[in-house]
């Protein structure tokens, strides 16, 4: 029994093997131009790179070294100590009021500055004369300076300032009060001087969200027989929506981070017993004039971390719609 060959025809003919379908080659332009781009990328993004690499990246790893030692700040560091000044912090009563105060400070920020914004917002969206003067005023604030707020509220708020000389002169002097110096007040006092300061910023932020909003479909909803709140409920608030949670992440980060205008304000007695203290403030206090370098680090990681865990969980939760609806091309 013979073998047959597969490429013998019938006739004893030979026939070309199957061949499949040749690779397709690759253009030398595209491959030229692919090349340009990631050196496009690379040359463009490496300054950035650099730049963020030693000035965040170094000095962070710079930070958490420096907190595994006690070290004043003379000579190299020697003392190791592990995670020792991790622990004594979290042992101070006054680093956990600070902790206090900043949790104060960030649901406080967002409950008081989120609602007055949003209102005086959609307020100064209508028409009327003198629109832009008084959103022109209601910016003023967020463009001083931190030290020139805190200076002028602390001079305001003394026990001899203007507040209480008008309380006095308006025959309200039961309502005098240390604003500054009494330990149950006091950051109630600064929560107010921060909101006065930053509640433009959310106006001007939620005034440009309100200019995206489509203005036919606050006409189509009058048409249909809404009423101007019912529009704003529906229409106008879920519109709104992405700028609304972007300025409550700004607000949550910067409330965390809160120092110049609590440094300037708050009396230095005072914030020393915890009472006006911020981790920022304590961070300071501790690390710089009481020459406690490596403590003074340990509480700067700390503040680091808890900054970027409210971050990634502020993201994750309330943010992801948002940065998925901003990516196209995904893979599927």
């Amino acid at each position: 029994m013979t073998a047959t060959n597969p490429h013998l025809d019938l006739v004893g003919g030979a026939t070309a093997p199957p061949t499949g379908r040749r690779p397709a080659r690759r253009s030398p332009y595209r491959a030229a131009e692919t090349r340009r781009k990631w050196f496009e990328i690379i040359g463009l993004t490496t300054p950035a790179v650099i730049v963020y690499v030693m000035f965040v990246l170094v000095p962070m790893g710079f930070a958490f070294y420096y907190s595994l030692f006690r070290w004043r700040g003379v000579g190299p560091p020697t003392d190791y100590v592990g995670f020792d000044n991790y622990v004594l912090a979290f042992q101070d009563p006054i680093f956990l009021d600070a902790l206090r105060n900043n949790a104060i400070i960030v649901f406080g920020s967002l409950l008081i500055q989120g609602p007055v914004a949003l209102g005086v917002a959609l307020l100064l969206n209508r028409t009327f004369r003198g629109r832009t003067l008084f959103r022109l005023l209601a910016f003023v604030p967020y463009v001083l300076a931190e030290v020139t707020v805190g200076i002028m509220w602390k001079l305001l708020l003394s026990d001899a300032g203007t507040v209480n000389a008008l309380l006095q002169s308006l025959g309200m002097g039961g309502l005098v009060q240390a604003w500054l110096a009494d330990l149950d007040l006091v950051i109630w006092t600064l929560l107010f001087v921060l909101t006065w300061k930053y509640v433009g910023f959310a106006i001007i932020l939620l005034l440009a969200g309100l200019s995206n909003v489509p203005q036919e479909l606050n006409e189509a909803a009058a048409i249909d027989g809404a009423s101007w709140w019912q529009t704003q409920r529906h229409i106008t608030l879920p519109l709104l929506g992405p700028t609304i949670r972007i300025w409550m992440f700004l607000s949550m980060i910067g409330s965390l981070q809160a120092f110049d205008i609590i440094w300037v304000t708050s009396v230095p007695a005072v914030r020393s017993l915890g009472a006006s203290a911020t981790m920022a403030t304590y961070m300071v206090d501790n690390g710089f004039f009481a020459r406690l370098w490596g403590y003074g680090n340990a509480v700067a990681v700390i503040l680091f971390v808890i900054s970027f865990v409210a971050a990634l969980i502020f993201q994750r939760f309330l943010l992801r719609r948002d940065i998925q609806g901003a990516v196209t091309g995904r893979a599927k």
